[in-house]
């Protein structure tokens, strides 16, 4: 079974000031996929946001996925704490993601720094920090997810042929 762990950055939901219904949304949409989740794990923006990636890293997931922080606000730190951790990028996705929000007519989608990497055998995405851009972002990421883990696994392209 795929173990993910969903993170969600949010300087006032890791305060109480708001609900985390960007979390919420990721965990569902992964559990719908069949994966094991924890979390939501809230964080502030920030160097919070590398700690818990760190941390995560260490817990062996398969998958990380984050929900916020991936905008322009002087806060907005995600992608930047996610390249410190990630080894090698993975570009496609987050050019798939934006260009899916483009698509739907969201030209905010522009905006998004989301990036997506590999530490080792762990795969790390950031999703932007509303419901919308989760489920949208679940949408887009559900056919390549078992694959690209798989792959990190050391399994055979093969599997990804229709």
């Amino acid at each position: 079974m795929i173990r993910a762990l969903a993170i969600t950055v949010s300087t006032r939901a890791a305060a109480g000031e708001r609900s985390d219904a960007s979390g919420e949304a990721l965990v569902e949409g992964l559990r719908s996929m069949g994966f094991h989740v924890d979390g939501p794990q809230v964080v502030a923006d920030g160097q919070p946001v590398e700690i818990a990636l760190r941390e995560g890293l260490e817990g062996d997931y398969d998958l990380i996925l984050t929900t916020g922080g991936t905008g322009l606000t002087p806060a907005d730190l995600t992608p930047e704490a996610t390249a410190q951790v990630v080894e090698r990028l993975v570009p496609g996705i987050p050019e798939a993601l934006r260009a899916d929000g483009l698509r739907r007519g969201i030209a905010s989608s522009q905006l998004s720094r989301g990036i997506a990497g590999v530490k080792g055998r762990t795969l790390v995405i950031n999703l932007a920090g509303s419901p919308g851009a989760v489920n949208d972002g679940i949408e887009v990421l559900r056919p390549i997810l078992v694959h690209a883990i798989d792959q990190l696994s050391g399994g055979d392209h093969a599997a990804s042929r229709g």
